[in-house]
């Protein structure tokens, strides 16, 4: 079948769109790179056509709140518009654990507007919401640098998992049915943020030393250990973290 996936050339989307190639589908990688603007609407149209399955898994330029929240609007009234006029039968969008609580974070909060506007559109639909990535620990490190040489950190635990484990996952939630509501997904272990990232920085030799601090946040959202973390019956990913860094130092 025809797959469209919004934010193709992006992280997840560049693994879900190999893997569903791979299962012989005919698979749109949509971004502004190959003509698709989910902000202005330029080009979705075309890419929807005949699409019975589109995953969006797109994210704006800048992770500013307001500006945040203006994409994620436009992009989603959008994208439901396109997705109704195209006879789409599966809407399928990745999201975060913890959206419904953690309003003190711009991204968060633009999150969770999306989903409420996929909610509302009256098209079939799933939300995955997924923990942090592997591959945003770095990121996470930068955002909580207090100096050059310390990064400061929430001890809270979450639940990060790798993006290999989170394109698997979304590659059988678009080839299965809608389910109409959330589902979580995360990684197989739980840790605490602040000595997750001292394990990454350690394996990749920077020389920044991470200092538990429970009065940080996560970039302005305050933590405590149910913040970040899936609920009971969530799926849990099969790759742990020790298990990605040795994999990362041989790649």
């Amino acid at each position: 079948m025809k797959i469209v996936i919004i934010g193709g050339t992006g992280l997840i989307g560049r693994k879900l769109v190999e893997r569903l190639r791979g299962r012989g589908h005919e698979v749109v990688a949509a971004s502004p790179s190959t003509g698709v603007d989910t902000v202005s609407g330029q080009g979705l149209d075309a890419a929807l056509a005949g699409a019975e399955v589109v995953v969006d898994v797109t994210n704006p330029t800048s992770f500013d709140g307001d500006a945040t929240l203006a994409f994620f609007e436009a992009s989603g009234r959008n994208l439901m518009a396109a997705e109704a006029k195209a006879g789409v039968r599966h809407h399928l969008a990745l999201s975060v654990v913890g959206t419904q609580r953690l309003q003190d974070n711009g991204y968060l909060r633009a999150k969770h507007a999306q989903e409420r506007l996929i909610e509302a559109s009256g098209i079939p639909y799933t939300i995955v919401q997924a923990t942090q990535f592997f591959e945003f620990l770095a990121g996470i490190a930068d955002g909580g640098a207090a100096d050059g040489g310390t990064v400061r950190l929430s001890p809270a635990l979450f639940q990060p998992m790798a993006a290999d484990d989170v394109a698997d996952v979304l590659m059988e939630v678009a080839l299965g049915q809608p389910l109409n509501r959330r589902i979580e997904i995360g990684g197989p272990e739980r840790i605490g943020m602040a000595e997750a990232v001292e394990r990454f920085l350690r394996a990749k030799g920077d020389p920044r030393r991470v200092v538990p601090d429970a009065e940080a946040t996560y970039f302005g959202q305050k933590m405590d250990d149910r913040s970040l973390t899936p609920g009971e019956g969530a799926r849990l990913a099969p790759t742990r973290l020790g298990d990605w860094l040795a994999q990362a130092r041989r790649s």
